[in-house]
């Protein structure tokens, strides 16, 4: 897959299978139109930045149940809360939506997200549109903080804030804070996302991740017993402290109202480098009353391997953020971006393909062979912004 992308990057991307969920038709200026229930997310954010309608038909019209989950309309909410004068149609059965984006907003906002998906599922698509707003953005997101399924805001705090920072989204008014934590299924957490909006992106340079220098994590854990925490910590080192002496793993143990309303624990390590990438791994246990019970020491063990893999893949960026600095880039002012990452995941490359769509960009895609002792293989990405400009922002 990687070699017949470097090979061929735009034909890799453009001469793709078409396969359900594949664009079929629209212009600039016309509808962008989309068919199944992938990528939801992805494609209503990118209509969004680029200001394109878009039509989605026969969104699981075929299932026993179909149409939008609760999860997705809860979503839809939340982009018609950022924005100003969105056009939303649904149809009866669910099947058909199209999506007239309006100007992005910002400002302050509160939000119930489902607890079917955590709050990493609508913070990552905040984290897209937020530099971008005419006001600042200050999100209130309640709901479940830690699951098995999405980013924990844990690991977005410690990766994808310092990533926005290196494209020049910084200062003060960036912040991510976790209030109250809420585990799977009952949820009751609480979150407050603050972020400063930017008239233009700075490109950048990140083709060097340097040597892993300290770890660092937090082992939380909510309505069970406190010494949980201790135990994943524990079992955590054992395997780390092989490989670097400079750990520091956290524990957090709310109690009362913060502590949601379900019991849980898992833990989120991330791993810094000399030059400030930050890659990470993060494990939950199991939703109360759903597959058999975790043990903690398992737990920190296994999470602990996942963040040696994720070094071996390596990169300048995390495997869960390769989408936003691909979107960072390519909304970026005229001039060259390069990027080292580690092997594309499936929902990077769905990624390019919308962004084609939508921005008409295409990105020169490089494999780097493996070197000695650096691990996998890598990709370089490069390319040129498109000069997006935050129109939107309000003249100080």
């Amino acid at each position: 897959r990687e070699a017949g992308l470097a090979s061929d990057p735009a034909g890799a991307i453009l001469a793709a299978p078409r396969v359900p969920g594949r664009k079929m038709a629209g212009s600039r200026g016309s509808a962008v139109r989309w068919e199944g229930a992938g990528f939801l997310r992805m494609r209503l954010s990118l209509a969004a930045l680029s200001g394109r309608a878009v039509r989605i038909t026969g969104i699981r019209s075929q299932e026993l149940n179909p149409g939008l989950r609760d999860f997705e309309a809860s979503f839809i909410r939340l982009m018609d809360k950022v924005t100003n004068g969105s056009r939303i149609e649904i149809n009866e059965t669910g099947t058909t939506l199209y999506y007239q984006p309006g100007i992005l907003l910002g400002g302050k906002i509160e939000h119930d997200c489902h607890p079917q998906r955590s709050i990493g599922y609508y913070l990552e698509a905040l984290l897209y549109l937020a530099p971008f707003m005419k006001r600042p953005l200050k999100a209130i997101l309640k709901g479940v903080t830690n699951d098995q399924t999405d980013p924990s805001v844990d690991t977005l705090k410690v990766t994808a804030l310092p990533l926005m920072q290196r494209f020049g989204v910084d200062g003060d008014g960036l912040e991510l804070k976790v209030v109250r934590r809420g585990m799977a299924p009952g949820g009751g957490g609480e979150v407050i996302f603050s972020c400063p909006v930017r008239r233009f992106l700075k490109p950048v340079q990140l083709t060097d991740p340097g040597k892993i220098k300290r770890i660092r994590g937090v082992a939380y854990s909510v309505r069970v017993s406190p010494q949980i925490a201790n135990r994943i910590v524990d079992s955590a080192r054992s395997i780390l402290n092989k490989f670097i002496p400079d750990i520091y793993i956290y524990t957090d143990h709310m109690k009362g109202a913060n502590s949601g309303k379900s019991p849980g624990f898992g833990l989120s390590l991330v791993a810094e480098t000399i030059n400030g990438t930050f890659l990470s791994a993060e494990l939950a246990s199991n939703p109360q009353g759903q597959g058999s019970p975790v043990l903690p020491e398992d737990l920190g063990q296994n999470c602990a391997k996942l963040l040696l893999e994720e070094v071996y893949r390596g990169g300048c960026v995390g495997s869960i953020n390769q989408s936003l600095a691909l979107l960072y880039m390519a909304l970026g002012q005229q001039d060259v971006s390069k990027v080292q990452i580690g092997p594309l995941s499936p929902y990077t490359i769905e990624f390019l393909r919308h962004l084609k769509s939508f921005f008409q960009i295409v990105f020169k895609i490089e494999a780097q062979p493996m070197e000695e002792q650096k691990g996998g293989d890598k990709v370089l990405m490069t390319c040129i912004g498109v000069g997006f400009s935050n129109i939107s922002k309000t003249v100080t």
